[in-house]
């Protein structure tokens, strides 16, 4: 084995070896050109001159130009061509050819065609029936809506001649009132389509009083909705002076009015909206308004020697806003109890009467073995509630319980953790006053949180339905937990409560 190991080693030695001997005689050793292949043939070289074709495979030049071509017209050329719907606004409408009838309305004149105004409800009546229009080249029309201008005419009648129309938020009320007038229910449709993606603090009121007067029930909607979730929280001087006292009255009665902090900001805002109603030539800030509002105030109690407000002739048109106040949760609050009494602009036998309901409603707390809200009562939770709210301008941990007497349920708002928690605090923290010792305490309560852009336009929201809540001695319940996508801040919190039941 070891000596026939050696000679397969020592082989390749020996070849090597004689390589570089035959390099260093003559070089590197090249194979000979003889033009034969290994088996001794000779190679034949083609020449393209000599190439042999078949005959069936012969093309004249005309078939392979044609080839060539081919592709060419199997390629889609792209043009773009001028749109039929652009070509009769452009000739027939505004160019005006081949009219057959003209239109004449506040000084101006329009060269238009019968075919094309019958697709208005007012000219397809006009013309089919048997009024003496329907066979004039020339109409006069009266133009009793003085929000109809020459621009909103031009837009409405041009929108007989093309698939769509761009309305400017400027211009919308004005294009309404002409569609509406015309009745053109697409460009209806369209203005209140319109309207509804561009509520802002400029245009809520304009729209609600105009969709009023022209029938436009969605947008209405969206703009009382608009006004619940930003009266209070992006308050501002110009929209509290153009907010009607209807308006007003129906946000102020409303359980879902976004309330920040507690009923005694309602009130607040209530007595700057009317100052403002009464002297719109106010120009200041709006830090400025509240105390402006108290100056003012003040100086009519003077004028009047001590009569209330609402009582007097330039305070009796705010009566209905006022009556949709929960006095009960102003007066529970001893800093707002002052306030309201010293400011004189409510009634003292509308007071009085809360006073008395609230003493009895403490004794039965106190005295009565009374618990807490034991079922849900939707008409007496949404008339009744107490309405507060608090932002979050970050996230972080927050821990807040809103002001005022709550009959012994000193209720503590936690947020943490995306968790919105709620604890009867009792004994374990110091309260502000005294706490039911009982071993239950029942709250009814609804909870909503929101986020808003720039505009006011609402991002995100969630609610709770109304719901009744037992907790025991400082115990605490998870009432919400949020996922990180509605985390939007800053975000905004409001709660309707119920801490003693009505009385029977």
């Amino acid at each position: 084995m070891g000596s026939s190991s050696s000679r397969v080693l020592r082989q390749p030695r020996r070849a090597l070896a004689q390589q570089e001997q035959g390099a260093r005689a003559g070089g590197s050793a090249r194979r000979p050109d003889t033009g034969d292949d290994a088996a001794g043939h000779k190679r034949k070289r083609s020449s393209g001159a000599c190439r042999y074709c078949h005959p069936d495979s012969e093309r004249n030049e005309d078939e392979e130009e044609e080839d060539k071509q081919q592709p060419l017209l199997n390629t889609p050329a792209r043009k773009k061509l001028r749109s039929t719907s652009k070509y009769i606004y452009q000739t027939l409408f505004l160019n005006g050819e081949n009219s057959d009838i003209k239109i004449c309305a506040l000084g101006e004149e329009w060269r238009l065609h019968k075919i094309y105004l019958c697709q208005s409800g007012y000219f397809s009546s006009m013309f089919s029936g048997s009024w003496k229009e329907s066979s004039m080249n020339i109409i006069e029309l009266e133009i009793p809506d003085q929000n109809i201008d020459v621009e909103a005419l031009q837009v409405a009648f041009g929108s007989l001649y093309r698939d769509d129309v761009l309305i400017k938020p400027s211009r919308v009320v004005a294009i309404l009132a002409a569609a509406r007038m015309l009745q053109l229910d697409g460009l209806i449709q369209q203005c209140g389509e319109t309207m509804k993606e561009t509520i802002n603090v400029k245009t809520v009121c304009g729209y609600y009083t105009s969709v009023e007067t022209y029938g436009l029930d969605s947008v209405k909607k969206k703009c009382l909705e608009w006004l619940l979730n930003n009266l209070m929280i992006h308050q501002n001087v110009k929209l509290f002076k153009e907010l009607s006292i209807n308006v007003m009255e129906q946000l102020i009665g409303s359980s879902n009015l976004f309330v920040m902090q507690v009923e005694m900001d309602v009130y607040t805002t209530l007595k700057k909206w009317m100052f403002l109603q009464l002297v719109p030539s106010w120009n200041g800030s709006l830090k400025q308004l509240l105390t402006e509002t108290d100056v003012w105030f003040s100086k009519q109690r003077k004028d009047f020697e001590g009569m209330v407000f609402l009582e007097t002739e330039p305070g009796k048109p705010f009566v209905s806003v006022f009556r949709h106040l929960r006095l009960q949760y102003i007066i529970s609050d001893l800093a707002s109890a002052r306030i309201i009494e010293q400011d004189a602009i409510v009634p003292s036998e509308w007071l009085s009467s809360v006073y008395k309901q609230q003493w009895f409603a403490m004794l039965r707390a106190e005295q009565d073995s009374e618990v807490g809200p034991q079922e849900i009562n939707k008409e007496d939770l949404e008339g009744n509630s107490m309405r507060c709210g608090r932002k979050l301008a970050k996230d972080g941990e927050y821990r807040w319980c809103w002001t005022g007497f709550n009959f012994g349920f000193d209720l503590l708002v936690i947020y943490t953790n995306r968790y919105i928690i709620f604890k009867r605090n009792t004994l374990n923290q110091p309260c502000s006053g005294s706490v039911s010792l009982q071993p239950r305490r029942s709250i009814a309560f609804r909870l909503r949180l929101a986020s808003f852009d720039s505009s006011g336009k609402l991002v995100c929201s969630r609610t709770t339905d109304y719901q009744i809540l037992i907790l025991k001695k400082d115990q605490e319940q998870v009432v919400m937990n949020l996922d990180s996508r509605f985390l939007n801040f800053p975000l905004y919190i409001c709660c309707n409560f119920l801490y003693i039941s009505p009385e029977k």
